[in-house]
């Protein structure tokens, strides 16, 4: 398969976390005799710093000539601690999912046997957890009307939702939930938010076409209590924009570092893949950056265009690495591997993940290992 792929670093570790998931993509081209055309443009601040624009226009016009986009991450502390900066890195990124149409954003949780004890919970509460969020990208208060008085002492957001922005992530969720354990969570505010009574009235409505699918109702403050509670219990997690965006940070946690998960934004025609993380402004450089989150979106993007045994080489190579303790310093505080180490191992294992070969367990005792 011939892909066309745009690269976004951005931010931050944005370059150094896309950087390895490259090398596994290069890894995927190698062993399964794939081509992957690969160009980078800026975006957020990096861009700003270029051209004053958090999405330039050629960036955006890279994105629209390529099959997929790879992210890194985007933001810069300059912004995040001045409220009066008219333009700021994120609104490239929000910019960039509604030019885009990337209405659907995917966001799997799940729990890594070998990395239980990393997490804040009790083994016996996140054991067997493996849910999915489901998260509407491009409506909501993020791009609803935006008001500020002219003596700044009164603002709003608006929050507004469309019957058909509601229903074409709601099949996505049902379908995906069909594939799964056929249970689909819609988290709301309905008993509050006239936004989320249609919201639930279309979900609803929807539900009756997946007659195999479970469908049940939270609303968000319990669903963010149940997420710590019993996160097991959840399959697919249907829900708004902002709802959406808090719960799956919430839910990264679970797994002991926010470095591990990745996601995927998809619309009809496009398709965007990223690290949920931000840009960690504070490890930029100094090679401790978790690239596994960005790996495994990389693997997203495999699997979007259905290149399975790719994908799987992929998983299983990160499996590998942290079942052999190949990590960064945020999953285990003495680790002496780097970004590049951790990025470096699964690259090379891609052709065979079940194979150790190439690892020197001895190196492995001493804070290094030897790939051949």
């Amino acid at each position: 398969m011939k892909l066309k792929i745009a690269l976004l670093p951005g931010d931050g570790i944005g370059p150094e976390v896309i950087a390895q998931a490259v090398a596994c993509l290069q890894a995927v081209e190698d062993t399964f005799g794939h081509q992957f055309i690969f160009s980078k443009a800026p975006v957020g601040a990096t861009a700003m710093d270029e051209t004053g624009d958090p999405l330039p226009e050629d960036t955006l016009a890279l994105c629209k000539r390529s099959d997929a986009v790879l992210f890194g991450a985007i933001g810069d502390p300059r912004y995040d601690n001045d409220p009066n900066a008219k333009i700021r890195p994120e609104q490239g990124l929000l910019r960039l999912r509604k030019e885009l149409g990337l209405f659907s954003n995917i966001r799997p949780v799940k729990v890594f046997p070998t990395l239980i004890s990393n997490s804040p919970l009790r083994k016996e509460i996140i054991s067997g957890t493996d849910f999915v969020i489901y998260r509407e990208l491009t409506g909501g208060i993020y791009f609803g009307e935006k008001y500020r008085s002219e003596d700044g002492s009164t603002a709003s957001d608006l929050c507004l939702y469309t019957e058909p922005e509601i229903s074409r992530i709601a099949h996505l969720a049902f379908k995906a939930a069909k594939k799964r354990r056929k249970k689909l969570t819609l988290v709301d505010k309905a008993n509050v938010l006239e936004s989320s009574r249609l919201w639930r009235h279309v979900v609803t409505k929807i539900g009756e076409s997946y007659p195999e699918v479970a469908l049940n109702y939270l609303f968000v403050d319990n669903a963010a209590m149940q997420i710590i509670l019993n996160p097991s219990q959840f399959d697919v997690i249907l829900t708004e924009n902002m709802f959406g965006d808090i719960l799956s940070d919430e839910g990264s946690v679970i797994g002991g570092s926010i470095g591990l998960l990745p996601s995927a934004s998809v619309g009809d025609k496009y398709s965007m893949f990223e690290p949920i993380h931000g840009s960690f402004p504070q490890g930029a450089g100094k090679n401790i950056a978790n690239p596994i989150a960005s790996i495994l979106s990389a693997a997203m993007l495999l699997d979007h265009f259905g290149l399975k045994e790719e994908t799987d080489a992929v998983v299983k190579s990160v499996n590998l690495s942290l079942k052999n303790g190949i990590v960064t310093p945020d999953l285990k505080a003495k680790s002496q591997y780097g970004t590049d180490d951790v990025g470096h191992f699964i690259a090379s294992h891609i052709s065979d993940a079940d194979d150790y070969r190439g690892l020197n367990r001895e190196n492995i005792g001493l804070g290094k290992s030897t790939i051949i």
